[in-house]
């Protein structure tokens, strides 16, 4: 953070093109690699028309899902390391809601890619159901975060 400048305001993401939401393209904004943004957004909506067919719903259900997954993979607390004296402590500390949902999404993508599907589509479609349903990777890795906070909630008096 800046001494002497006041920090600028955030940079709009836009909306996508089918759903118009910005959550929607900043998914794909993460999932996109060397400025590859339609082979991206080609993923994505591939993922959202698995899950539509699965759950046998239109468009509207399957973008229900997802906000359901996103829900569920968000952290409220993280940890971070902080050094006191001659030790190096690791403390609970409250999450952001954006940066809460920007490790939802990392740790969708990361568990999305860890799979072993035929195409990233079908990849990241199968992680958004387990993710709603409350499994899979990434709510796993959700799990292992705030179970890690808790186990260090003594050293939360740290935290200035």
């Amino acid at each position: 953070m800046p001494r002497r400048k006041k920090v600028g305001l955030k940079r709009e993401v836009g909306v996508d093109l089918r759903f118009k939401c910005p959550v929607v393209e900043k998914l794909i904004n993460c999932l996109m690699e060397q400025g590859k943004k339609s082979i991206s957004r080609s993923i994505v909506y591939e993922a959202f028309d698995v899950v539509g067919q699965r759950i046998k719903g239109d468009q509207k259900r399957a973008y229900e899902l997802f906000d359901k997954a996103m829900t569920q993979l968000s952290p409220s607390v993280e940890v971070k390391s902080r050094r006191v004296g001659g030790g190096v402590y690791q403390i609970p500390v409250e999450v952001r809601p954006e940066r809460s949902l920007a490790l939802a999404m990392r740790w969708l993508i990361e568990a999305a890619s860890s799979r072993g599907d035929k195409t990233m589509g079908k990849r990241l479609a199968a992680e958004l159901m387990d993710a709603a349903e409350g499994r899979g990777n990434a709510f796993k890795k959700k799990v292992d975060v705030i179970r890690m906070a808790e186990a260090n909630r003594a050293f939360s008096h740290y935290a200035w």
